[in-house]
């Protein structure tokens, strides 16, 4: 079907690279007028059609003045996160505070800002991105991070339960293993510290997906595709596993 998000306004944040891009760019293909918004405003160049504006979701002012100038949206995707390396012993209050910052109450001050013009249209749709680690799977030395997601689902789970009689929905995506540049980041940062090659390192992020394979961003951007649109109307409060089955 094409035109799913016909006459709908979206806001996507980290919409610079990875998952937030695909999902700015299939808004757009499914026709939706798009904020795509980054810290990195250069990075937004790649996506056609939308309105690219620079946006720091730690500024609680930035967040303000963006939803004041943007106005009434019908869809928000919360994509913008940070993968921490490690466990409780490599976390210092540093890592603790901006990974909660970043990857937790940026999701706060996007909603907060953008929620009063969902509650006067009487309607929209909040998609939170999470993750297969944390509440729904602990794994290896994603300590800090497991604890945002976790803390993104129940986050996602309260605002449904909150304006679920006010025509609010709100969900979470949980992707697992992804194909990004954030993901080759990783890699190369881990098999620099721990000697190993990249190959190598790539080959263990691939060997714990029981499909054998990375995701792809552009899945999980259908994903929230449906969760944007109206197909999804009767949906809210839920997680919603793409992870090649990396939960089972």
């Amino acid at each position: 079907m094409a035109g799913r998000l016909k006459g709908k306004v979206a806001v996507v944040t980290a919409a610079g690279a990875g998952i937030g891009q695909a999902i700015a760019m299939a808004f757009v293909a499914e026709g939706a007028k798009v904020y795509a918004t980054d810290i990195n405003r250069a990075a937004l160049d790649a996506i056609p059609r939308a309105r690219k504006m620079k946006l720091d979701v730690l500024s609680d002012k930035a967040v303000a003045r963006f939803a004041e100038k943007v106005g009434p949206i019908d869809i928000l995707v919360n994509a913008a996160g940070f993968v921490h390396h490690g466990t409780i012993l490599d976390c210092d209050d540093r890592d603790w505070e901006f990974s909660f910052d970043l990857n937790v109450k940026s999701m706060h001050r996007m909603t907060k800002a953008f929620l009063p013009g969902m509650l006067e249209k009487g309607q929209g749709s909040i998609v939170n991105i999470a993750s297969g680690a944390g509440s729904v799977r602990g794994i290896p030395n994603r300590y800090v991070y497991g604890a945002t997601k976790a803390a993104v689902i129940g986050l996602t789970k309260a605002v449904a339960a909150d304006f679920i009689k006010k025509g609010i929905r709100a969900n979470a995506i949980c992707p697992g293993t992804i194909q990004s540049p954030s993901l080759d980041q990783r890699i190369a940062d881990l098999a620099r510290t721990s000697g190993q090659s990249i190959e190598t390192v790539r080959q263990a992020f691939i060997d714990r997906q029981p499909m054998g394979r990375l995701g792809k961003a552009e899945e999980i951007a259908m994903l929230a595709v449906y969760l944007g649109s109206d197909e999804a109307s009767y949906t809210t409060g839920q997680i919603h596993l793409a992870d090649g089955g990396f939960a089972l």
